[in-house]
């Protein structure tokens, strides 16, 4: 799946970046980077609710083996058939992915000092 195939798919979504990363691309909008491309599958930033929606859905997490033979899963999934195909679904798909992304990566809230 190339840049072309990618902007095709999220164009109802808004510009989407990408940047080369671990092997595949990083998708990034607004500077956030919300989803991964490996071996032309799509994964999504997910959290624990957004993923059980996309597995219900019939998506699968990104995991990679580590030296050690283990597995690692780092919250992305891939997604659904059905996005694939449908441009307003895959845009929805990839707000929901954004927010969480940005959600993880917003800023602590001040601390208010114990101190007076």
């Amino acid at each position: 799946m190339g840049e072309a195939d990618i902007a095709d798919l999220f164009a109802s979504f808004g510009p989407v970046r990408t940047r080369r990363l671990f092997g595949g691309l990083g998708l990034y909008a607004d500077g956030v980077m919300f989803g991964l491309v490996i071996d032309a599958r799509i994964y999504l930033k997910t959290d624990a609710a957004f993923a059980a929606d996309l597995a219900a859905a019939g998506a699968e997490p990104f995991t990679y083996s580590r030296k050690d033979g283990r597995q690692v899963s780092v919250g992305y999934w891939s997604l659904p058939e059905p996005a694939l195909d449908d441009g307003e679904l895959a845009a929805a798909l990839a707000h929901r992915a954004l927010a969480i992304a940005r959600a993880a990566g917003a800023p602590a809230a001040p601390r208010r000092s114990s101190r007076r």
